[in-house]
């Protein structure tokens, strides 16, 4: 069965980590003010501790599915925030890298002790 509270924590995760991240690429290469660096700092602490919530008994695991919905939200940003429409070879990447972490993180694995 999917585990879509995950999904869902994925998602909140990638949010914080790109938003943390912008935050630093507007203020040194876009010029904006140092001040957005405070924001980005406070968005990294959330997306630090919202990783730790993910349901997985290794850390490894849950970044390395983290990587697929990372990677499909990064070119939602770029959608959505940076106004440039991904193209065919975007979409048909962040599709293989969901894939590959919905394999990882939905796999059936030995209980751990």
């Amino acid at each position: 069965m999917p585990n879509f509270s995950a999904f869902a924590i994925y998602c909140a995760i990638a949010f914080f980590e790109i938003a943390g991240c912008f935050a630093f690429w507007a203020w040194l290469r876009l010029g904006k003010s140092v001040f957005w660096v405070i924001p980005g700092i406070l968005a990294l602490i959330a997306f630090a501790y919202l990783l730790t919530k993910i349901d997985s008994a290794f850390a490894g695991r849950a970044y390395a599915a983290y990587g697929g919905v990372y990677i499909a939200s990064s070119l939602a940003w770029l959608w959505l925030v940076e106004s440039t429409r991904p193209d065919r070879w975007d979409f048909i990447g962040a599709g293989v890298c969901i894939i590959g972490a919905a394999i990882i993180l939905l796999g059936p694995r030995p209980t751990v002790t």
